[in-house]
Order: structure tokens, then sequence, then C-alpha cells
């Protein structure tokens, strides 16, 4: 294993500088993918075994920017290797193959790689790789945004409630005033009916009764007797 440290800060020149983890389980397919990616400028970390590239990941999660590892490892499966990186660091990892079926590319992307080269690796396509460090950055950036925004209240919900308090207090004083309006109606009609001249009111109506009728009849023979007289 090989570690080349510097004291650069990466992002000043980004890509140049840009920290790649290789891991392959072949010496010569290492040692050929150390001397291309370092053509390219990247400061690169070498090892032969998935185990420890795990523990230098873990203990140094800040010190990479980009893991390529080779699919078929003796230690522990490329794809494991892939879905562990994933899960607890969120780096972008390449898969390296010597096999091109198209079910181990499906099966690389499907866990998780961003990428699937075939050996003999070129320089060319080493060249890009550094646009997949770009996109998960940018897409980690995206997603910590919309969380602060679901976390973070508002200012309209903020207005929206005093909105509301508003219009709950401007009922409130549509409402008193309209029971003021009220009281002042009734209290006038009370007045006016005080005002009025009490001959003018209405008279009580007469009831018919038995008794009345008796007494009408009485005075009706009595005026009949008094005019024969």
């Amino acid at each position: 294993m090989t570690v080349e440290n510097t004291m650069v800060d990466p992002s000043d020149q980004f890509p140049i500088g840009m920290r790649v983890l290789a891991v392959d389980d072949d010496p010569t397919c290492l040692f050929v993918l150390e001397t291309l990616l370092k053509r390219c400028q990247y400061h690169v970390t070498t090892t032969n075994q998935a185990i420890t590239a795990l523990t230098l990941l873990r203990e140094n999660n800040n010190m990479f920017d980009l893991v390529i590892s080779d699919v078929h490892m003796p230690d522990m499966d490329g794809f494991k290797l892939l879905e562990l990186v994933g899960l607890e660091m969120d780096l972008p990892v390449i898969m390296l193959s010597a096999n091109g079926d198209k079910k181990m590319v499906m099966k690389g992307i499907s866990h998780g790689a961003c990428d699937y080269l075939l050996k003999p690796v070129r320089i060319e396509e080493l060249k890009n790789i550094w646009q997949h460090v770009i996109r998960r950055k940018k897409f980690d950036s995206k997603d910590k945004n919309k969380t602060n925004n679901i976390d973070k209240p508002t200012s309209d919900s903020g207005n929206g409630l005093r909105s509301a308090g508003r219009e709950n207090s401007d009922q409130n004083g549509k409402n008193k005033k309209r029971k003021d309006q009220d009281d002042e109606e009734d209290e006038d009609q009370e007045n006016d009916n005080d005002n009025e001249d009490p001959s003018a009111q209405k008279k009580p109506r007469v009831v018919w009764s038995v008794e009345l009728h008796r007494k009408f009849v009485a005075a009706v023979n009595q005026l009949g007797i008094e005019s024969c007289t």
C-alpha cells in the first residue's frame, strides 16, 4: 500500500489534486492504474485489499474524494465494498472489471456505482472521473438545502398567524359594533313609544260575554217599558 500525502488544499485547483483511493488485488493492474491516475494529476492512495480500503475510509473519511475498486477481490466482494462505502461515507465509487457482461454492469450500477470501467482502463476515461465528485457534492448540497427548508419555519406561516389574529380581532370588532347599533335601535324604539299620544294608542278590544248580553237585554227591556208609560 502506498499513500501520497499533500498539504495543498485539493479544492484550490480542482480537479488537480483530487484524492483517489485505488483498490485492486492484482499488483500489475494496480500499478498501471496508479500511474495513469497520477498522470491526470490526481493524488493517489493504493491498496490491494478491500478490508484495508474500508479501514482507510473509516479512519480518514475526509481525505478522499473518490474510490476506484476492482469488482473481484479475494477478501471482500467489490459490490459489498461499494455498498458499505455508499452507506457510510457517501463517496462516489467507480467499479473496474475485465468482465464487460451487461448483467455485471447493471449489478454495479444498481448497487450505487457511479461508473463501470473495463480493464485495461484508459487515461481518457480517468481524465473525466472528477465529474462524478462534482455531481455528488452538488446533489448533497441540494439535499441539505431541502432538509433545511423543511425544518425552518417560513415567514409566511408567521404572517398567516398574524393575519388570522387580525381577522379574528376585526370580526370581534364588527360584532361589537353591530351589537351596539342594535342596542341603540332598541332604545330609540322604546323612546318613541313613550313619546306617543296616549289617545292615539289603540283602545282595548271589548270581548262580548254572557254577562254583557244579560245587561244588554235588561237595558232594552227597561227602555221598552219606559217608552210605553
